[in-house]
């Protein structure tokens, strides 16, 4: 077995019985090379590939037969996969932890639709913030909406943390192609200072609006940046306090946080607990998605994202293009070992595509407790990570070629560019198919010889191939596009979910750190010598930077 082969052997305990089937033809087939799979099956390539709602998905590059996919799709249906999406588009509290439905899906119904959340239809209150955000975003993009001296707003920066940050920032640059150039759009998360100072050097107060961005309105990181961003706009208008109600939109279902910070609260967005903050884009969370790309093309965003859930509330799993990419993941992670699955948009535009996905995969499954309370008994939650095509292809493509650990890949491409003319887009395309093509047959020793290289240099240059990916082609990107890709992943990361019985929708491994630190800045900030509790690493890192902040 190649070193990059290291199978886990995971105990029987609780499984479907399509698992033992699964662990059985794992050990059959996985000595199995591409060459030889496509080598017996000319039609191949166009056999293994789905097609719906725009999005072509080729996933003949995987290590997979007929047999895998039917068992797979064994797996899926025994696992209940079916019941669970349908709890989900039902408004049932499948977030056991918090006692919270999932109903991100809801943030993209069309109007008219009915789904329901302890007996109340939800979509009415979704489409009445759409409506809210619409005024006000047409208000501002047309010169109605003025700061507290009269000017114009031309910057507009998004402060908020994990998904109120990674969502609107990804949009943004995603879209950037379709946005109102006239504006200025900069997002702040960090709560390292030198963020917020950046995201403002450049800024006049009087043209700058803020949305702050926070379910409850007390998120230390978030909160922080905006009374540093109240302190920069006051300072800038006068020090009166009336400034920030002109300056300053929140993203809340607080009211009380809200008011008083001193926004007024009929310029609140609401938000609701049965949206997560990694999915929550599509909400008022977009709203500088809106901004930037105005209220027409989010809505088109949105109608995206509920093609892809109507795809997949309603196709066979064979050909449901969430369900093949959650279950190859299940493959990957539990019969082969993989770790890390790189995504790999061949669009620019797509730059902080990975990051995004990064929360929503990681954060989403990245749990050692099932349903019921038990330790999983296999892996979860691989490692989701990337970088914008032909990029990685001189960073970290020689580790995923050559290196040790088996990665599959997901590459994400478009037939028709967002930028004009010349060789470009060909050379983009290419350079896509030709890592893909690469990856799965490799060459031959045979053939590194023909090409004149010496024999000491042959096993340098030899590529072993086997290496799995999907190819994602869709026409073009657009806001419509966006939608479908996002929702595409977010249904693939609850299949996985599914089928290893866990809870995708909780976060409860980010709260320890968080709580630890609200206690450890009261310690830092004292101006009496703290009594430390800590272990003695953290007693002495307190001190330390105390000791040095004094003498700096």
């Amino acid at each position: 077995m190649a070193l990059h082969e290291q199978a886990i052997a995971p105990r029987q305990e609780g499984r479907p019985l399509a698992w033992r089937a699964l662990e059985n033809h794992y050990r059959k087939s996985r000595g199995l090379h591409l060459r030889d799979l496509f080598a017996s099956d000319p039609t191949r390539g166009e056999r293994m590939a789905a097609e719906a709602v725009g999005i072509y998905l080729d996933y003949s590059k995987n290590r997979i037969s007929d047999q895998t996919i039917k068992l797979l799709v064994q797996l899926a249906e025994q696992s209940g996969l079916q019941a669970r999406i349908d709890d989900m588009f039902r408004g049932e509290k499948i977030n056991i932890t918090e006692n919270r439905a999932a109903l991100h899906v809801a943030l993209r119904a069309p109007r008219g639709a009915s789904i329901f959340v302890d007996g109340e239809n939800v979509v009415p209150q979704v489409q009445a913030v759409l409506d809210k955000m619409t005024h006000f975003c047409n208000r501002l993009r047309q010169g109605d909406w003025k700061g507290y001296s009269g000017k114009c707003i031309r910057n507009i920066i998004n402060i908020g943390i994990g998904g109120s940050d990674l969502g609107p920032v990804m949009a943004y640059e995603a879209l950037k192609d379709y946005s109102d150039r006239s504006m200025k759009f900069r997002f702040v998360s960090n709560v390292d200072g030198s963020d917020f100072k950046e995201a403002v050097r450049d800024l006049d107060p009087s043209e700058t609006l803020f949305i702050i961005c926070s379910k409850t309105f007390t998120t230390l990181e978030t909160m922080t940046n905006a009374r540093s961003a109240r302190a920069w706009s006051q300072a800038g208008l006068g020090g009166d306090d009336k400034s920030v109600a002109r300056h300053f939109i929140a993203v809340s279902r607080n009211a009380e946080e809200v008011a008083k910070f001193g926004i007024d609260t009929a310029n609140m967005f609401v938000t609701w607990d049965w949206v997560g903050g990694r999915y929550s884009v599509d909400s008022a969370i977009g709203l500088s998605t809106m901004l930037a790309i105005g209220p027409e093309k989010f809505r088109a965003m949105l109608h995206g994202f509920h093609q892809m859930d109507m795809h997949f509330l309603a196709t066979p799993f064979e050909r449901n293009l969430p369900v093949l990419m959650g279950l190859l993941a299940v493959w990957y992670v539990n019969f082969f070992g993989v770790h890390a699955i790189a995504v790999l948009p061949y669009e620019h535009y797509l730059k902080r595509f990975p990051a995004y996905l990064q929360q929503l995969t990681m954060e989403s499954n990245g749990k050692h407790i099932t349903l019921i309370g038990t330790e999983v008994i296999q892996a979860t939650g691989p490692i989701y990570w990337g970088e914008p095509g032909t990029n990685g292809q001189h960073s970290f493509y020689q580790l995923i070629h050559q290196g040790t650990r088996l990665i599959p890949c997901d590459f994400i491409a478009f037939t028709k560019s967002c930028s004009p003319g010349g060789r470009h887009r060909d050379m983009l395309i290419a350079n896509a198919f030709g890592q893909t093509e690469a990856l799965a047959f490799g060459n031959a020793p045979e053939q590194v010889k023909a090409e004149g290289t010496p024999d000491w240099l042959v096993p340098h240059r030899l590529f072993d191939g086997n290496r799995p990916s999907n190819t994602i082609l869709a026409e073009q990107l657009n806001p419509e596009t966006l939608g479908k890709l996002v929702a595409l992943y977010e249904h693939s990361v609850f299949v996985q979910g599914v089928i290893w019985n866990i809870n995708s929708f909780d976060q409860w491994g980010v709260e320890l750190g968080k709580e630890l630190a609200q206690r450890i800045v009261r310690e830092l900030e004292s101006t009496e010598e703290p009594e430390l509790q800590h272990d003695s690493s953290t007693n002495a890192l307190i001190r330390r930077y105390r000791r040095l902040r004094e003498t700096a």
